[in-house]
């Protein structure tokens, strides 16, 4: 039983990567949307920064950034005590 389920995840799974490699667009071409013209407009005025990445990273996109910091420290932290010195 577990193989036929291991199999028909795997079928679903390797159709879900063909159909999304023929959505991907094709290499070099540039993937603008609205957004981007929007963060480009906008973002002096709402952020208070000249650098429109700065204002993305840190003010539209904070939470997010946050989040990835935590990722990064929870998986320094857990290197470092899985390789720490015990100490007797």
């Amino acid at each position: 039983m577990k193989k036929l389920v291991f199999g028909i995840a795997f079928v679903f799974f390797i159709a879900f990567m063909i159909l999304a490699a023929f959505d991907m667009r094709p290499f070099g071409e540039p993937g603008f949307t609205e957004i981007d013209d929007y963060y480009i407009q906008n973002a002096q005025a709402e952020a208070g920064t000249n650098n429109v990445v700065t204002s993305i990273v840190f003010d539209y996109r904070g939470f997010d950034t946050l989040g990835e910091g935590t990722v990064l420290f929870t998986a320094v932290v857990g290197i470092v005590a899985l390789f720490r010195e015990v100490v007797k």
